[in-house]
């Protein structure tokens, strides 16, 4: 049965923004560790959720690597989300959206295959060995945040084609209906806040740059720090 835990606002000592990714990965890993949510790999998706996802392996003891998805622009607004494609090749569709913004089916087969290669690009830049064995395993998905969860669910669909055994996906901060709709996919999420009104996830940081690809490696393959 999939389960969702949310905490609905931030515990008293914190505030309702995160400084930086780095601190919003620290509360995160707080939190994960304070519910007895563990596992046995942390999978932060690029880039932006390398600096979250190092604070959160760090606060479980756990190793870091990579799960990477490509969002799948709608025509003429490449930030509103109609899919995701997976380093595997896998394509997940919003098929409501698409429906709803009258889309061609085209449009989405195409640019699928164009961010599916992006995706195994990145892969392939990101990792000096292949893709970490997750079969049977619990392994949990990082990300700075999520606006419409696409890219999440693409990371999830991925894992649970590779034989993962449970998964678990934590977040800084979403939205309640992409927290209830990665509920329908993963196995649990922990989400720090969940703001009815949304707009986009920097809103919930005081500090929000661009992750560059080499600083997103050096979290991945040495730790670093945002500043």
């Amino acid at each position: 049965m999939t389960l969702h835990r949310v905490a609905s606002g931030m515990s008293q000592r914190s505030p309702d923004r995160f400084e930086d990714r780095t601190d919003a990965g620290r509360r995160l890993g707080e939190a994960l560790v304070e519910r007895g949510v563990d596992g046995d790999l942390v999978l932060a998706v690029p880039r932006g959720g390398l600096p979250v996802g190092r604070a959160v392996a760090d606060a479980l003891g756990l190793p870091l690597d990579i799960v990477v998805a490509s969002k799948i622009g709608a025509p003429g607004n490449p930030e509103l989300a109609v899919g995701a494609a997976a380093s595997d090749g896998s394509v997940w569709v919003d098929e409501e959206t698409v429906e709803a913004l009258g889309v061609d089916p085209a449009y989405v087969s195409r640019e699928g295959e164009r961010e599916a290669e992006a995706a195994r690009e990145k892969a392939e830049r990101y990792r000096t060995d292949g893709p970490p064995d997750v079969s049977g395993r619990t392994v949990l998905v990082v990300d700075d945040g999520a606006a419409t969860g696409s890219t999440a669910i693409a990371a999830v669909r991925l894992l649970r084609a590779q034989g993962a055994g449970r998964v678990v996906v934590a977040l800084p901060v979403a939205p309640p209906e992409t927290v209830e709709a990665l509920g329908r996919v993963a196995d649990e999420v922990v989400c720090l806040l969940a703001p009815r009104s949304f707009g986009a996830v920097g809103r919930f940081y005081r500090r929000f740059d661009q992750v560059s690809d080499e600083e997103a490696i050096a979290y991945l393959r040495e730790g670093g720090s945002e500043g």
